[in-house]
């Protein structure tokens, strides 16, 4: 990775462990409701897409009026188990550190909305991490699995998309890495399989620290 000039975290499940608080609340919300989800069916159709994607999703699965209560309680219950529980991915400090010694440049483009990476990068510390380098899909005609979002960010950091490395934990978002032409790293460790991560193009590790062979000095970037 000698011609890396960027890297690119995507934040639910890579920067924060936010996604097994959220996939636990929200198989339990939609079962109670009448749509019986388990926690990896709720992975499978929701993890790395838009809001407005899972929108989608969730009223072909309630209807209009039980998904917008859907939206009220999990807002609440998500918001109230954030602040209480939620901490960055184990690691993840030490590699945003081994990058600012190598003065490797670094961002977050995620499918979540800025006010919700405000609250969750607030949270656990990280936000001064990115100050001015958030990107979020809400900024893009098309989220993941599409490569706007992750082009965008490359072209406002001023970096060819050839020369920037992605760090993410969904399908659609390594395959949005894919089509961007950029190098992605599929961080098994969350909720998805090395297996999928791999098939849809991902360089698979499962823990943060493996990365640090590739960003601290004398590593083999």
């Amino acid at each position: 990775m000698d011609s890396c000039g960027l890297v690119i975290f995507d934040c639910d499940g890579v920067l924060v462990d936010s996604e097994r608080l959220t996939v636990a609340i929200e198989a339990r919300l939609l079962t109670e409701l009448g749509a019986p989800h388990s926690e990896q069916e709720v992975v499978d159709a929701f993890m790395g897409r838009t809001a407005a994607a899972g929108q989608l999703v969730l009223e072909r699965l309630l209807g209009t009026e039980l998904a917008a209560e859907f939206d009220r309680r999990s807002t609440v219950e998500i918001r109230r188990t954030f602040s209480s529980q939620l901490a960055p991915v184990a690691g993840v400090e030490r590699v945003l550190a081994a990058l600012r010694a190598q003065n490797l440049p670094y961002c977050v483009a995620s499918s979540g909305s800025h006010e919700k990476m405000r609250l969750t990068l607030g949270l656990t510390g990280l936000a001064g991490e990115f100050d001015g380098r958030i990107f979020s899909a809400s900024e893009v005609a098309r989220g993941k699995p599409f490569p706007d979002l992750f082009v965008h960010a490359a072209r406002t950091m001023g970096v060819d998309p050839a020369r920037c490395v992605v760090v993410e934990d969904s399908v659609p978002g390594v395959q949005a890495a894919a089509t961007a032409g950029m190098t992605a790293y599929g961080f098994t460790g969350g909720l998805a399989a090395a297996g999928s991560l791999a098939a849809a193009g991902a360089i698979p590790f499962g823990r943060m620290e493996e990365l640090l062979r590739e960003f601290e000095p004398g590593g083999t970037r």
